[in-house]
């Protein structure tokens, strides 16, 4: 990469039901935000109570050009210059799309209306994920990076939320920029499908510490938030009516593996323990049982996430995922910070950037540009995992 050479990255997120598309640019140290765009399918997955992998698939392949068209403009890149796709490469798309019809039918018709881009790099989440959610970006971006002759940057969806971290507003530009004082950090990861401690020693040095061997935390807000009927998603459902209880709740509800000695956890009992008590009293005061279920996940995550900080020496504690941005979790953590370890710096992602979102993807080829590779040599691995 030539000194003081403005780069610019295209960012694609398809993990799970949010079609993320970001473009940032940089030079040095200095990245902007061109543009960060998500479809969300919640109202789609209602119904569901949780995310439905084919159906989620499906949406994206109709999103991903909408999205895509919508981030360019929004980067003032989107420019017109009809052309026809040659015979040779028009094989070779239908080839990398032909278990992604949809896509194809969009993606066709788009290639050839508006001309390549001013984008340098293109990076797409290739894991951990659902499986056919991941390939649909995957395949997308490879076909870009195919037509518009550009390197491609596969980026681990995990390691993804704990680098957002390292965006830091200035005015309208942003700065990343990884400092020594900041480790060895401790990295709570909280979504739908993972829950996670990673011990981050520096960039690209990473050790999984802990995570959980049953029910994801974001599971268990989903299945207790159907079980009291409070719709879906569940981690904002159960907060909202976690609030709205006020006083000391008498329910009181299990913190399995809270005080085991390693930093696994377990929600599954959690769960089972708020289909039996609402089973037995249907009358059961919503809004308090809500306010315990919140509380006890939180203690669980709390516990083991301060004791690993502390065990470690950590130099700062780092929160990622979806989960992560419940507010009553931000509020307690950085009460416990202060009370225990004081020195320890507490980092948050703004909280739409704790949900899934191109944008944590394009941060993440900004640190890993030397990972560039041709598009034939990027795979998905839904269980990939952080090292």
């Amino acid at each position: 990469m030539e000194k003081n050479k403005k780069i610019t990255i295209l960012g694609i997120e398809t993990s799970c039901d949010d079609t993320g598309i970001a473009l940032i640019s940089f030079k040095d140290k200095k990245v902007e935000i061109l543009s960060n765009i998500v479809s969300s399918q919640t109202k789609i997955h209602e119904q569901y109570g949780g995310v439905f992998p084919m159906l989620a698939k499906r949406e994206h392949q109709k999103n991903s050009v909408p999205v895509l068209m919508a981030a360019l403009r929004e980067a003032g890149l989107l420019k017109t210059a009809t052309s026809r796709i040659p015979a040779g490469k028009l094989k070779t798309i239908n080839f990398i799309l032909g278990r992604e019809q949809e896509l194809l039918k969009q993606i066709i018709p788009f290639l050839e209306k508006y001309e390549k881009p001013d984008v340098d790099y293109i990076a797409v989440t290739n894991g951990p994920g659902l499986e056919p959610c991941l390939w649909v970006g995957t395949n997308f971006a490879k076909v870009l990076a195919y037509y518009w002759n550009l390197p491609l940057i596969p980026a681990n969806h995990i390691e993804a939320h704990i680098l957002v971290n390292f965006l830091q507003e200035t005015d309208e530009i942003k700065t990343a920029s990884f400092k020594k004082q900041n480790f060895p950090a401790i990295c709570l990861i909280v979504s739908g499908g993972h829950t996670q401690l990673v011990l981050m020693k520096n960039l690209n040095k990473y050790e999984l510490i802990g995570e959980t061997r049953d029910d994801a935390a974001g599971e268990c807000f989903d299945k207790t938030a159907r079980v009291l009927g409070l719709g879906y998603p569940g981690g904002p459902a159960i907060a909202a009516k976690a609030a709205e209880f006020k006083g000391q709740p008498k329910i009181k509800l299990p913190r399995p593996m809270a005080n085991s000695k390693d930093y696994d956890f377990s929600f599954s009992g959690l769960k089972t323990a708020v289909l039996y008590d609402y089973l037995k009293n249907k009358e059961v005061d919503k809004a308090e049982m809500a306010h315990e279920i919140q509380q006890a996940i939180i203690d669980i995550l709390l516990k083991k996430t301060i004791n690993a900080a502390i065990n470690y020496k950590a130099k700062a504690i780092i929160l990622g995922g979806g989960v992560t941005a419940n507010q009553e979790l931000r509020k307690q953590l950085a009460e416990r910070i202060n009370n225990m370890i004081p020195n320890t710096k507490l980092m948050t992602p703004e909280a739409k950037y704790s949900t899934d979102n191109g944008l944590m993807i394009a941060i993440t080829a900004y640190f890993k540009l030397k990972l560039a590779v041709d598009w034939k040599k990027v795979e998905v691995d839904a269980n990939l995992r952080i090292k």
